[in-house]
């Protein structure tokens, strides 16, 4: 009989939203994987990852580096960089949510120490596992859409109350503001779909009372190919838009509401649990142009698969699930849209 190859000790740092709600979750339902270690100094968050996963709880993010093999960055994101830093330079490969880092310079040294150091780098990019933009990809993949002229794509919610925290609260070296945040998700997507971007014009803003971080932003983005990629961030849409409208050359495809897997995540749901990721019908998006319009099925949810491929990553030399250049290139066109919006003009890339 073969010798039982033990599992990977994770290192998760942090335990709020990002920690509690994605990573713990997934990590503990990926086979091959063990979360061993949480960082925290909350006495009520160690309880609870005592309760639910039975993992050691530290205070400080150095006692991860000699007793783990892979460590998780789900702290706020002014650390992102010297957590990443310190773990690849201790010989620990990384993961890091997203963004990964301020700027795309940081985010360029990141990588550039992961290859030096030949360890595996890679950014929580899950919203490339949503159901609907499988489906897109799908759609590009059979040519049922024809050539994209235009995506348009939005995280838009109604929320008049701020909720307080560094991510309204905090200026730049916060690193907060939707954005950067749910933004770093639709620029990425629109990169993976459409390519390159060649011009950026953003606009930018704050309109809630109390909050020094943009709660309000619309991007767009001209690609290499000719697409156009129109894209919202907002806490303040009273009726938010559709989530994906992609129009094609042959048709279109509209798509309301938000991946399922979050929703089951939050009720408790194990990511393992047969059909976590799949949307029930009456959910699916449309596909068609003029009158000829049908529903059509959207592909499972997927967000497992991200630790599945750190896994093969790290056992098998498998790329990355997501590539920490690509993060550079995300990085590069939030930057341009920042400085769109903050000058009033566009941005040529």
């Amino acid at each position: 009989m073969g010798e039982t190859v033990p599992a990977l000790r994770v290192g998760l740092v942090g335990y709020g939203v990002a920690g509690s709600l994605f990573h713990a979750p997934l990590i503990a339902a990926t086979p091959g994987l063990s979360l061993s270690t949480v960082v925290t100094r909350s006495p009520e968050r160690a309880a609870e990852i005592a309760k639910k996963y039975g993992a050691r709880v530290v205070g400080d993010a150095e006692e991860l580096w000699g007793a783990c093999d892979l460590v998780v960055v789900a702290s706020p994101n002014r650390t992102h960089v010297p957590l990443a830093e310190a773990a690849l330079r201790s010989g620990v490969p990384v993961v890091v949510d997203k963004p990964l880092a301020a700027t795309a310079a940081q985010a360029r040294g990141l990588a550039e120490l992961a290859r030096e150091r030949g360890l595996m780098l890679s950014v929580f990019q899950n919203r490339r596992w949503d159901g609907d933009f499988l489906t897109i990809r799908r759609l590009l993949s059979s040519g049922e859409l024809g050539t994209v002229n235009r995506l348009e794509s939005r995280f838009e919610r109604w929320r008049p109350v701020p909720k307080g925290g560094w991510r309204e609260a905090g200026g730049a070296e916060e690193v907060g503001g939707l954005l950067y945040d749910l933004g770093s998700h639709l620029v990425d997507q629109a990169l993976r779909l459409l390519g390159p971007v060649t011009h950026v014009y953003a606009e930018s803003d704050a309109r809630r009372a109390g909050i020094s971080a943009d709660d309000d932003t619309f991007v767009a983005l001209t690609h290499a190919e000719g697409a156009r990629s129109h894209l919202w961030v907002s806490a303040v849409s009273p009726m938010p838009g559709p989530r994906f409208l992609v129009a094609g050359s042959k048709t279109g495809y509209l798509k309301h509401g938000l991946d399922v897997q979050e929703e089951r995540l939050r009720a408790g749901l194990s990511p393992s649990a047969p059909g976590f990721g799949d949307e029930p019908p009456q959910r699916w998006g449309t596909l068609g142009a003029g009158e000829d319009l049908h529903p059509v099925r959207t592909e499972p949810g997927a967000y497992l698969d991200f630790y599945r491929g750190v896994v093969a990553s790290l056992r098998e030399g498998a790329p990355a699930p997501v590539d920490p250049w690509e993060a550079v290139e995300t990085l590069t066109v939030l930057e341009a849209a920042r400085r769109s919006a903050t000058e009033g003009v566009g941005v040529k890339l």
